[in-house]
């Protein structure tokens, strides 16, 4: 593919977002392909070297905030006529309170997502609990002189350190790929708005 190509590609691809936006971009990228051609790289390298147009748009797409690309798709190409800003005025009881609906199903969602790191979160600061627990008890009943109960709380304080240990890498991996899997429905969101338009 040649810079010509990859350019064009790149516009297609971006169409969704605001024109100032999609020529900066443009340009940049064509100084990158230019500045590789004047290393000693040839043209189609030089373009490979950016990587495709799909991960060139999925990148751009994950820096660009959502509100942005949706105020450029409903911002109208002309001016409202009359009767267009009477039937928005008088249809706003349905079509905000169906906007409202989308807004609080697609929160709802994250927040259920979510709440999976939240429990798995809270099951590790409980065995941290635990820990300092069994030794608080463990330290009371040798006080007290019941050695046997207080080798068992000890006995727990080192089984939950343990499964703590384990539970950390476990919420720290689950943290992970819940962060990923709300990367990738926000690039799927935004992917709604913007996409290839035929001329």
């Amino acid at each position: 593919m040649n810079k010509k190509e990859f350019l064009e590609e790149l516009r297609n691809g971006l169409s969704g977002l605001p024109q100032e936006d999609i020529e900066e971009r443009i340009s940049f990228y064509d100084e990158i392909i230019d500045d590789h051609i004047e290393e000693g790289m040839p043209e189609e390298e030089a373009v490979n070297s950016i990587g495709t147009v799909d991960s060139v748009v999925s990148q751009i797409l994950t820096e660009t905030p959502l509100t942005k690309i949706v105020k450029e798709r409903v911002k109208p190409n002309r001016r409202l006529r009359t009767w267009e800003i009477v039937l928005l005025v008088l249809g706003a009881p349905l079509w905000l309170s169906l906007l409202i609906a989308m807004g609080a199903i697609i929160f709802a969602g994250y927040v259920v997502i979510w709440s999976g790191a939240i429990v798995l979160w809270s099951v590790e600061a409980s065995l941290i609990g635990c820990v300092f627990g069994g030794l608080f008890s463990t330290l009371a009943f040798v006080i007290r002189g019941d050695g046997f109960v207080g080798l068992a709380m000890l006995g727990i304080a080192i089984f939950a350190t343990g499964a703590s240990i384990f539970m950390y890498y476990g919420c720290i991996s689950a943290t992970k790929c819940i962060v990923a899997l709300t990367k990738k429905i926000a690039l799927g969101i935004k992917s709604l708005f913007v996409g290839k338009e035929t001329a």
